[in-house]
């Protein structure tokens, strides 16, 4: 008997293949649903598909959604020649910190810092680990601490500015492609990573925070390249993400499809993730709505197993040590890391052997060392570079 639902499924992925979307009325921005119209929404997603076919169906056309929306067709035509500049090497207990920059096209520059294990040999697993909005997040205590202690259990890990923040200052956080250029920059590290001879592509994980959980499901979502996936106090059924790196382009909405960020966090299984969420923001339903749908999607890969959720009712919007330990925890088995170099005292992790650096320390431009003199400036240049003026 012929299944209508699946070959109406399959026109619609078809038809969204290369369909782009410029109208603000596809746009889903902040709060779009209330609570109770999420919980709705969900139930009406869940009629979309009943086993493992027609839920693919359903994820080509999510996914399309986001590389459509985002315009990802603009991405600039850019491989390899990433000419990282590394300088300030330091050891220290367990890691070494460098300060990095790489090209993520002609003139524009990612920003971060490199951690890595001091007794590195070989194929080590690696991470990417963006972060929320915050100015000079990246050169914060949380992030020094999480890049920190997964080098020591054997990661190579690429901390990295979010644009408009810390040092990735060409553009303002408010460039109307942020959204595209957030992820490209993203694939860049990631791609920088494969590159290094140190780096073993089968262990790629990749985390972060709020807005930095934004950038690690929709990567993940549209990168089978990434192998694990930690996603912080983000993940929500009805809230789409309140900023224009999140919500400013149309990739959960178009003519023909309507989704949210938890069937985009879907798209990663059965890859293993981890939905870490709290009591205090948009993820305070993630027990009872997002999470028991992404695993009835895993369910059909019979990879519940590899999906978690670790929800802290009595914690606010943060990635502070609650979340991290189970985070660190979740990464290490998942990318093999060494579980063993992960201090206790007392029966708590501990990460007292890290050194919290001073910002201007962990900058890889300075007065003596600026950007280069080829860098691209302001958001109409770039908008230009990617023919969106």
């Amino acid at each position: 008997m012929v299944n209508i639902k699946k070959i109406i499924l399959l026109v619609f992925c078809l038809y969204t293949i290369g369909y782009t979307v410029d109208t603000d009325s596809m746009l889903c921005v902040g709060g779009h649903w209330t609570e109770d119209e999420a919980n709705l929404n969900m139930k009406k997603f869940s009629k979309e598909w009943d086993d493992l076919e027609s839920w693919e169906m359903r994820a080509s056309i999510i996914r399309n959604g986001i590389i459509n929306g985002m315009k990802w067709n603009k991405k600039p035509n850019v491989h390899g020649n990433f000419n990282p500049i590394i300088r300030n090497s330091r050891k220290m207990d367990g890691y070494i910190i460098e300060n990095i920059a790489i090209e993520s096209f002609p003139g524009f520059y990612i920003t971060g810092n490199i951690y890595k294990p001091i007794d590195a040999k070989g194929k080590n697993p690696a991470v990417l680990c963006p972060h929320g909005h915050a100015t000079d997040k990246r050169l914060r205590e949380d992030v020094q601490y999480r890049s920190a202690f997964l080098a020591r259990m054997g990661a190579i890990v690429f901390a990295y500015d979010m644009i408009g923040f810390g040092e990735s200052n060409q553009v303002t956080h408010q460039i109307p492609i942020a959204l595209l250029l957030q992820t490209w920059n993203s694939t860049r590290v990631l791609e920088y990573l494969l590159s290094r001879q140190d780096v073993d592509p089968d262990r790629i994980g990749m985390t972060g925070g709020s807005g930095g959980g934004t950038q690690t499901f929709i990567l993940t979502a549209i990168d089978e390249r990434i192998k694990v996936s930690v996603p912080v106090v983000q993940v929500s059924a009805h809230f789409f993400g309140g900023c224009v790196c999140e919500s400013g382009m149309p990739i959960h909405k178009s003519k023909h499809h309507q989704t949210n960020n938890v069937e985009i966090a879907a798209l990663a299984a059965p890859r293993p993730m981890m939905l870490i969420s709290d009591g205090q923001d948009w993820t305070r339903n993630t027990p009872s709505i997002e999470y028991p749908y992404i695993q009835k999607v895993y369910a059909l890969y019979n990879a519940e197993h590899r999906v978690k959720n670790v929800h802290f009712p009595a914690e606010i919007h943060d990635y502070k040590s609650s979340k991290r330990a189970v985070a660190y925890i979740f990464l290490a088995h998942n990318l093999k890391l060494n579980i063993r170099k992960m201090p206790y005292n007392k029966n708590e992790f501990s990460e007292e052997f890290i050194t919290i650096l001073p910002k201007e320390e962990l900058k890889i431009f300075t007065k003596k060392n600026p950007r280069p003199a080829d860098a691209i400036i302001g958001n109409e240049a770039v908008l230009k570079y990617f023919d969106l003026e």
